[in-house]
């Protein structure tokens, strides 16, 4: 069956999302190194990790003085959500077996949304290999970059480099924030956090920040319980009134 959409604006959308995000490997690569990494050891994240969120969650916990744990602990929970995509992606594109190893390593939020955007299998195929290819390879070059530069520059703190990593990291999230819901799960996360960080080591407040998620989510299902017994009850009362209207009706008669 052909593509309903032409190969060039799939490869252009792609590699649009691809570069926009790969070249904020650079940015990642600074604070890393300005948080005490090496430059094997950030090039290291990038290439085994690759995942942004978690990526920049990690060295932000680190460089705050957070525990190795509670660090990859924030970035575990961050980097959860990818395990979901994989689910949906993996009925989508329908990859060969001996592929699917590899291109789980791709599947981040940027390939997720190029992926899922695409009118058909194989859109979708080209959509998510051009993306995840451009991304892996700008992020891994411009993370050594970084990495490099940052150690050439001495102190990132002295250049104002270190609002690179918060800056990128809220550039990422804000695609994200499109419903009342995660809006609602944002705002929450951020008074958790702040809330916590006088209060607990560095890294622990992302972990309590976290569950802002699940405290949503309960209450918006007790919401709607709420809402749909009203509705019910509304509809039992609004049909005994009718019912009693009609017999009295025919008692007239």
């Amino acid at each position: 069956m052909p593509s309903t959409r032409p190969t060039s604006a799939v490869v252009r959308d792609a590699l649009a999302v691809g570069v926009a995000v790969g070249l904020s490997g650079f940015a990642f690569g600074v604070t890393s190194a300005g948080a005490g990494l090496t430059v094997a050891q950030t090039c290291a994240l990038s290439l085994l990790v690759f995942s942004g969120a978690s990526q920049f969650a990690l060295v932000g916990a680190l460089g705050a003085g957070g525990s190795p744990f509670a660090a990859a602990a924030g970035a575990f929970f961050l980097g959860a959500r990818n395990a979901f995509y994989g689910l949906r992606l993996s009925q989508l594109l329908r990859l060969p077996r001996a592929v699917r190893p590899f291109a789980a390593q791709w599947v981040i939020d940027e390939t997720s949304a190029v992926t899922l955007a695409q009118p058909d299998r194989r859109s979708a195929r080209l959509g998510f290999t051009v993306t995840g290819v451009t991304i892996y390879l700008l992020w891994n070059l411009t993370t050594l970059l970084g990495a490099l530069g940052a150690s050439a520059l001495g102190d990132p703190a002295g250049w104002g480099l270190d609002a690179a990593g918060p800056a990128v990291f809220l550039a990422l999230l804000a695609p994200m924030l499109k419903g009342r819901r995660e809006r609602t799960v944002a705002g929450l996360a951020v008074i958790l956090a702040l809330a916590c960080l006088p209060l607990l080591p560095a890294g622990v407040p992302v972990l309590v920040a976290a569950l802002a998620a699940p405290i949503v989510l309960v209450a918006g299902r007790r919401g709607t319980a709420r809402e749909d017994a009203t509705e019910a009850t509304a509809a039992t009362k609004a049909t005994t009134a009718t019912t009693t209207t009609a017999q009295r009706t025919e008692k007239d008669r």
